[in-house]
């Protein structure tokens, strides 16, 4: 490897579920607190926060983004959430792409919110382009190895079309488990190496596919009024595949329209 690809920045966005652990992870992953965490029911993370994180000879910016799913968000906080890491990643695809997508869930059930966020994320915002590994948190009173909670529970995210390149089991907290902890951070690290090496992604390298060139054609067309066909309209997108209800989803749709008409103008 090269210094300028072992210098360069790689791209990852930490999303997911609330209560999660996805500071906790970050701290991990950095090997030194870096992000706020909080034990409270209090959402840490109001808007996404950027960490400059160097290990192994490699440099990664991890950006936290939002909880979506907390019981006390409201529709317009909801929205307020959505829109942010809608900006956030077009933002970082100006900025050369996105190289990872981190899903982070509580070992439990999978729930209705959490494919909903993992659809929103994987298939909307980034339309299926960018890697994704799923960080299952809170195993450290797991019996047995922590993998052992994915080996039971594989077949259920795949009959629910949970597609993910990899995974990770681990716990973000010390606690009473610190060789449980360290093996975590290797895991963590282990992962985020193999997905965003040079030869595993399925993410454009900068110049190649742009990742909202699809959507940004689309949503131009549907908001300059050179078409009215069913098709380009995304709200259906938000409302079945994103299990978002109708009315937030013509409300998210309205924001980003503004965000498109502003940008092309």
């Amino acid at each position: 490897m090269n210094s300028d690809i072992r210098n360069k920045h790689i791209n990852i966005v930490l999303f997911g579920q609330g209560g999660a652990g996805k500071s906790s992870l970050v701290n991990l992953i950095a090997g030194e607190k870096v992000a706020k965490t909080s034990i409270d029911l209090n959402r840490c993370t109001l808007k996404w926060e950027e960490y400059s994180v160097k290990f192994g000879g490699g440099s990664y910016n991890i950006f936290d983004t939002v909880g979506l799913e907390e019981p006390q968000l409201g529709i317009p906080q909801y929205l307020d959430a959505v829109e942010n890491a809608y900006s956030l990643i077009q933002k970082l695809e100006r900025q050369g792409g996105i190289n990872l997508l981190m899903f982070c869930m509580r070992a439990g059930r999978l729930t209705a919110t959490l494919q909903n966020n993992y659809r929103l994320f994987n298939e909307f915002l980034c339309e299926k382009k960018v890697p994704i590994v799923m960080v299952i948190t809170y195993l450290e009173n797991e019996d047995g190895e922590m993998d052992d909670w994915w080996k039971r529970n594989q077949d259920t995210f795949r009959h629910q079309d949970f597609r993910v390149d990899g995974h990770a089991c681990i716990t973000a907290i010390r606690g009473n488990c610190p060789e449980r902890y360290e093996e975590s951070r290797t895991t963590i690290r282990n992962a985020v190496k193999e997905f965003t090496a040079d030869g595993q992604r399925r993410a454009w390298r900068g110049g190649g596919d742009n990742l909202f060139v699809s959507l940004m054609q689309k949503l131009r067309v549907l908001v300059l009024g050179k078409s009215r066909s069913k098709k380009d309209n995304i709200v259906p997108r938000l409302t079945k595949r994103c299990g978002l209800s109708l009315d937030v989803a013509k409300q998210l749709a309205e924001r980003i329209k503004k965000d498109v008409v502003d940008g092309a103008t």
